[in-house]
């Protein structure tokens, strides 16, 4: 009996390279198999001054070892990728032939791993789907990090440049079907027991799979045995779904209805005739002109826009503060006044199209497809449209506009208010939780959650007050709550946090993230092994009781299934017993395994009991 373990890719960054001959034995005598081998682990002809190469393809470097005693190994290892494309047709027979595939690359060379996910794991994808092989893709190195600890939030993408993030690494295997591995370094733990048991497992199972194909004189007396029972998978876990952004909707609802909380107005320069409204502190977060515009104290510090108009004057900016009148601003309902910022157009083009300047920077500064058209529909002139974009990109401060794709998107979307996240800039109300002070601004409140727009456009006390407090929730919980109104993301650290935020976004009525927060509950419990399962301190049945009083509907049914799935490690729990009569019989009809097959196994175990006590009793 043997085994055939096809290796593909090398465990250190910065691979070898085609045609570089110095490369000798200890490509693959450090390596990850020749670590599981042992001492074992010999090439073919160990007096060769080379190391030894498969006939077909010398690519591959060939050893052999010997596990479980007397099952022979033989490893095909091909430690860079460069290597393979001499010849790819001789490749496919290599992999033709392995019982197990294994994919190595370091977590710390980016550069390989897009090399192996774009152009070589496309071509693999089809032979080993074909073939049925069992894949392990192995990640291996500790993560370089200058600045501290990575993040480990299962839906952050963010990572460090030069490394490889787990995110993409599980991606990864999941377009190969491969079983993904781990490894910080290549000591005996993560070796010989973890890589090693995975390594054994499929081992074992293609002895197994062999010894079925193989003819067998001496099996004739075995007919008669019972069959075991098979075992069917779990039900698949129901998915999470989470609706679209409306993040830029809402900045749009904000502009067109929101200018109770408007602090900026235009007027025309020749007429004096306003213009429209707007808020400071979206225009500042968009625009760096604007900024200075409406930040500076001093006049060298307003800027210039960059177009070429002259006049006799000289130079002049598209914009001008108007310091004339009254600054404090009178508002309906009772409303406290607010410092108003008259802002003067000088510019007639702009003074046009005014309206779908402000939506475009309302929007994201990234729609410029659309507000080019938008312009030339108003304008009927391509000599005005151009020069009214370029006036526009003074704005935003860009040379040139980017193209509209989904990147460009994300970056400008829902990152534009990052920068006034918990900053008292341009700040108009101060929340009081737990004696903590968390600055914010009641334009991004009250176009991004209905609640707050309830409470401070009312009669009601927190709209006329400047401090407002709140209670019933921690400051770290309602901190990660602003930073959703802001920036649109969650990323709670923990299971436990995710659940609080769960909690204040239902209790403020913002769907999303109550939704976000579900996704991060169920991959961070999805993401436990049994042990881990088996010893936490959360109660996952509680969990449940909590999802359904916050009407929480997906994680509810979700965590039914979670906990029939895990049916074995939950029973045998204390809590199991607060379950309803309701949910028990749901968890009881999808549990795994089912009591059919554990009666069908303990049937089995039975009889192969009394088979064996009656070959004791005829020898």
């Amino acid at each position: 009996m043997s085994v055939h373990i096809v290796a593909l890719g090398s465990e250190y960054p910065g691979c070898v390279g085609p045609g570089d001959e110095t490369a000798g034995p200890g490509q693959f005598q450090g390596g990850l198999l020749w670590s599981y081998l042992g001492h074992g682990a010999r090439e073919l002809d160990p007096n060769s001054v080379t190391p030894s190469r498969h006939p077909l393809n010398p690519a591959f470097m060939e050893y052999q070892s010997r596990v479980f005693g007397d099952v022979r190994v033989m490893v095909r290892d091909c430690p860079s990728w460069d290597l393979l494309d001499s010849d790819w047709a001789s490749v496919r027979s290599v992999v033709e032939q392995a019982d197990i595939v294994v994919i190595k690359y370091s977590v710390n060379d980016k550069l390989a791993f897009q090399q192996v996910r774009n152009v070589y794991a496309p071509r693999l994808r089809p032979l080993l789907r074909h073939w049925g092989v069992p894949v392990i893709l192995v990640a291996l190195g500790a993560r370089l990090n200058d600045e501290g600890p990575p993040c480990t939030c299962p839906l952050c993408a963010s990572d460090w440049s030069s490394c490889v993030p787990h995110s993409e690494g599980l991606q990864l295997s999941r377009d190969l079907g491969a079983t993904y591995l781990e490894l910080p370094s290549l000591n005996n733990f993560f070796v010989g027991r973890y890589f090693g048991s995975v390594l054994e497992y499929f081992m074992i199972q293609c002895l197994k799979q062999k010894a079925k194909e193989r003819p067998d004189k001496r099996r004739g007396h075995r007919l008669n045995e019972p069959r075991p029972p098979h075992l069917d998978q779990p039900a698949r876990l129901p998915p999470v779904r989470v609706e679209e952004s409306t993040f830029s909707q809402d900045l749009q609802w904000l502009l067109e209805r929101g200018v109770q909380f408007a602090d900026v107005a235009f007027y025309a320069g020749d007429s004096g005739k306003e213009l429209g409204w707007a808020h400071s502190s979206v225009l500042c977060t968009v625009s760096p002109y604007f900024r200075q515009l409406l930040v500076g104290r001093q006049a060298w510090e307003r800027p210039v826009s960059r177009c070429t108009c002259r006049d006799r004057d000289g130079p002049h900016s598209l914009l001008s503060t108007w310091d004339g009148g009254i600054d404090d601003l009178p508002r309906a309902d009772g409303h406290p006044a607010g410092h108003l910022s008259r802002l003067v157009v000088k510019d007639p083009l702009l003074c046009l199209c005014l309206w779908e300047t402000l939506m475009f920077l309302y929007r994201g500064a990234w729609e410029w497809e659309y507000l080019e058209e938008a312009i030339a529909e108003k304008l009927k002139n391509p000599l005005a449209v151009a020069q009214l974009m370029d006036r526009i990109r003074s704005f935003v401060g860009r040379e040139k506009a980017p193209r509209d794709t989904p990147t460009a998107r994300s970056q400008q979307g829902p990152l534009t208010l990052g920068s006034l996240f918990n900053s008292p800039l341009y700040s108009d109300v101060i929340f009081m939780v737990q004696g903590s002070v968390l600055p914010a601004h009641r334009a991004v409140l009250v176009a991004r959650c209905d609640v707050m727009a309830a409470m401070f456009s009312g009669k009601y006390a927190e709209a006329r007050s400047r401090v407002v407090p709140i209670h019933g929730v921690s400051s770290d919980t309602f901190l990660a709550f602003l930073e959703y109104l802001y920036t649109d993301t969650c990323c709670p650290a923990s299971v436990l946090q995710a659940m609080a935020v769960l909690v204040c976004a239902e209790m403020y009525q913002v769907k999303r993230l109550q939704h976000l927060c579900e996704v991060c509950v169920c991959a961070y419990l999805q993401s436990m092994p049994s042990r881990e399962l088996a010893s936490m301190g959360i109660s996952v049945i509680r969990l449940l009781k909590k999802a359904k009083c916050h009407n929480a509907d997906q994680l509810y049914v979700w965590l039914l299934h979670f906990i029939a799935n895990n049916y074995l490690i939950f029973s045998h729990k204390p809590d199991f017993l607060e379950l309803s009569d309701e949910e028990r019989e749901q968890v009881e009809r999808l549990r795994w395994p089912s009591r059919g097959y554990l009666q069908e196994l303990s049937e089995y175990q039975q009889r192969r009991r009394q088979i064996r006590k009656s070959r004791c009793s005829i020898m």
